[in-house]
């Protein structure tokens, strides 16, 4: 039984997630194979090798210098089928949403997505992932021929134990044959809805502001933090709602997901939607001026106050 994860790069550089699905296959029990596509990854492939797990495949393809879901989906395929793992974990990130469906399909398996948890309860792998924008947390058993493939949200893994000092991983290079006639798309900058969009997901720190913001006139004020963080900028859905900030700037259940190390939540009261997005993120500071916030219950640290007072406060000890 092995479980192979789908390791993610872009201009050979890591999406830091796949270390997070690495520390989830590993805590699996099953001897751990990391898969890497493109071209040109020698760099990516040697950071792989320093992580700890059985073995490191490398897929180098012309055609896989540029991420498409048709190149990618067929590559994978080829992968699968001549390896033949137990499961097949990935980020749940924009580029695994795009091609798992299509993967799942060509290869006639169950995809499970948008994971939280794995464990293991009598020898069975029990997966937990949010239904009805998480407002329920279900627990699902897999069934049905191997392999399966399951997405992990951003965030359902800590990675402090992946010892990037150790070298036991064998290295291997696996061949594909793809019918460049048979890749339909057209490579660009992937999954970004305008040129303005953002991929919070990757933010290391975030700024999010809720409806304690009151109008669009005082959001002049949070991007001041925002920069004196150098921190993204997001909002609880009714601010996006309102057209006071772009929908790609929206954190929770119908928005982005999000792990950074540190997330501020400003006058935001802690709705389930949007902890679901966020309750990933190393540390949370929240700002709120009632006590009895469920965003209290998930922050590292809480301030009782008003945001108009505190935020002014915060700039300008920063810029001290």
């Amino acid at each position: 039984m092995t479980t192979l994860v789908v390791a993610e790069q872009q201009n050979g550089t890591l999406n830091p997630t796949t270390w997070e699905t690495v520390a989830l296959a590993k805590g699996i029990g099953h001897p751990v194979t990391v898969v890497v596509l493109g071209a040109d990854i020698e760099t990516v492939a040697d950071e792989l090798v320093k992580a700890n797990v059985d073995e490191v495949l490398v897929v180098e393809d012309s055609a896989l210098e540029f991420y498409t879901a048709d190149g990618f989906s067929m590559a994978l395929e080829q992968v699968i089928r001549a390896e033949d793992p137990t499961l097949v974990l990935l980020s749940h990130t924009y580029q695994a949403r795009d091609f798992a469906p299509a993967l799942g399909a060509r290869l006639g398996r169950t995809l499970l997505t948008d994971c939280t948890k794995v464990e293991v309860r009598d020898g069975v792998l029990i997966f937990t992932r949010p239904m009805f924008q998480g407002k329920m947390m279900a627990d699902v058993r897999l069934t049905g021929p191997n392999p399966h493939l399951v997405t992990f949200q951003i965030g359902a893994a800590k990675v402090d134990n992946i010892d990037l000092g150790v070298s036991s991983a064998v290295r291997r290079s696996l061949g594909v044959t793809l019918a460049t006639d048979q890749i339909r798309q057209r490579p660009e900058l992937p999954f970004r809805e305008t040129k303005q969009a953002v991929d919070l997901s990757q933010a290391e720190r975030i700024v999010a502001v809720g409806r304690g913001i009151k109008s669009e006139e005082h959001l002049d004020l949070i991007r001041k933090f925002a920069v004196a963080m150098d921190a993204e900028l997001a909002a609880s859905r009714p601010i996006c709602d309102a057209g006071w900030l772009p929908m790609d700037r929206q954190v929770g259940s119908s928005g982005q997901t999000v792990a950074p190390t540190l997330y501020f939540a400003l006058g935001i009261s802690g709705a389930i939607q949007h902890v679901v997005g966020m309750k990933g993120a190393r540390t949370i500071v929240a700002i709120n001026k009632d006590p009895d916030a469920p965003v209290f219950e998930i922050a590292d640290y809480g301030i009782v106050g008003d945001l108009f007072e505190v935020v002014p406060a915060m700039i300008k000890a920063l810029g001290e």
